[in-house]
């Protein structure tokens, strides 16, 4: 058999019930094997899937059999045989060997039952093959294809922007500040200051690429590199804007129940909870969702921002996001636009995922005239010079809009209904981790 052939069948095939009967080349990796007496059982895996194959001695040969049974964990393998249905088998279906082929068989596979998550970090590079991370991946996958559809069918341009920057976006220490050949730059905190740029020529328009945070944080939820889709609209209010967060989050929970509920009960989620979410979701104040937690035994006060804790306590109980609405000018970033109705308060949002996820959106109304974002830039201390550029929106040509940021990864972390953020991205970046 040559494993370069064309004519192998993808295991997902096989147990989708169509190859019944019929003799069929996989090929693949040693997920696990056993021997006893003159069978092995060695189950094999593919990106589509697992299968039993039945190798036994009588029908493969000594040679074929006595490589076959002496193969590791990982191993790369080439097996043909017909196509049984067997409820005993993982997946239902078995393939009854008749020719077998260690294409290598590799040395040891150095992760084994019981490891610890420090271990298995280390070893992230050998560990994405492990089912449930494969099933994550490709979750993940399924969920940036539904958000890009979702954007293509609302009419929206992909712009790609610089990631070395000279502008904070939220500003504060949580920049990664480097020498850029005798000039002090930033890995983008932030794609939207660019984004609002391309408004201006395309109206609607989406970034989706890497932010960083230099943020000393330890939570399930915090990533130093994580991916950031940040759509901005012209002519958009922030009701408007709302709207367009909730028609999205409906979009991609809805794609991902119908099409691919076996990756979400590999993950721990059950479709139907994502088949619920529809908008309207509920929308909160600042003020009610401060009262609120604090009623719940949260330890904040009036004037303090949410943190994972707080996000907990108001969602643990909640099936869909919520929104929260109307928060303090000081809370928020420069750029938000004030509430002319309730002076003090910006025209901004967090969404909160339900069950204890927490914020996976941020969003607002965009400060549009040159007066107020001078105001703003003033009293966040910031470089006028540094943001020359930005102003100069608001001096040719300025127009009202607004826009948003979600965090990919949290996302994922909510509909794939997974304990800790680490696992939504391949080689996750953290405060103590940059290897491998």
């Amino acid at each position: 058999m040559d494993a370069l052939s064309t004519d192998y069948v993808k295991i997902g095939e096989i147990l989708s019930g169509s190859f019944t009967g019929k003799k069929v080349k996989i090929r693949g990796w040693v997920h696990r094997a056993r021997t006893s007496g003159g069978v092995s059982f060695i189950v094999i895996r593919d990106s589509t899937g697992i299968i039993q194959c039945a190798v036994k001695k009588d029908a493969v040969g000594d040679k074929s059999f006595k490589e076959a049974s002496q193969a590791y964990i990982e191993s790369t393998i080439l097996v043909e045989g017909e196509v049984k249905q067997d409820k005993r088998a993982p997946g239902g279906y078995e393939l009854a060997a008749s020719q077998v082929q260690i294409v290598a068989k590799g040395a040891p596979f150095p992760i084994a039952k019981d490891q610890s998550t420090e271990f298995l970090l280390d070893t992230r590079h050998l560990w994405l093959r492990s089912q449930k991370l494969t099933a994550v991946m490709k979750g993940r996958h399924f969920i940036m294809k539904y958000l890009r559809e979702f954007f293509e069918r609302e009419g929206f341009f992909e712009m790609v922007p610089p990631i070395i920057t000279q502008a904070g976006c939220e500003g504060g220490p949580s920049l990664f500040e480097f020498d850029y050949f005798g000039q002090k730059a930033y890995l983008t905190q932030s794609s939207q200051l660019y984004a609002e740029v391309f408004t201006t020529a395309l109206e609607k328009v989406y970034v989706l690429a890497p932010s960083f945070r230099a943020e000393k944080s330890r939570t399930v939820r915090h990533l130093c590199e994580y991916w950031h889709l940040e759509p901005e609209m012209a002519f958009y209010n922030q009701e408007m804007n709302l709207q367009l967060q909730e028609k999205m989050i409906e979009y991609v929970c809805q794609k991902m129940a119908a099409n691919h509920p076996e990756i979400l009960q590999a993950t721990g989620r059950k479709p139907e909870d994502l088949a619920k979410i529809k908008a309207p979701f509920r929308r909160i104040t600042y003020e009610e969702a401060v009262k609120t937690a604090i009623k719940k035994g949260a330890n904040m006060k009036m004037g303090q921002d949410f943190g994972a804790d707080e996000e907990t306590i108001l969602t643990k109980n909640e099936k869909k996001p919520i929104f929260i609405t109307g928060f303090p000018v000081g809370l928020k970033a420069f750029y938000m636009r004030e509430d002319p109705k309730k002076p003090g308060t910006v025209l901004a949002n967090d969404m909160l995922a339900p069950e204890g996820h927490g914020e996976i959106i941020g969003g607002s109304e965009r400060i549009w005239e040159e007066a107020e974002l001078m105001k703003r830039i003033k009293e966040n201390k910031l470089n006028k010079k540094d943001y020359q550029w930005y102003i100069d929106l608001r001096k040719y040509g300025p127009f009202p809009h607004s826009g948003f940021g979600l965090g990919i990864e949290r996302l994922v972390k909510w509909m794939l209904n997974l304990e800790h953020i680490r696992d939504t991205i391949p080689f996750p970046r953290t405060i103590n981790r940059v290897y491998p």
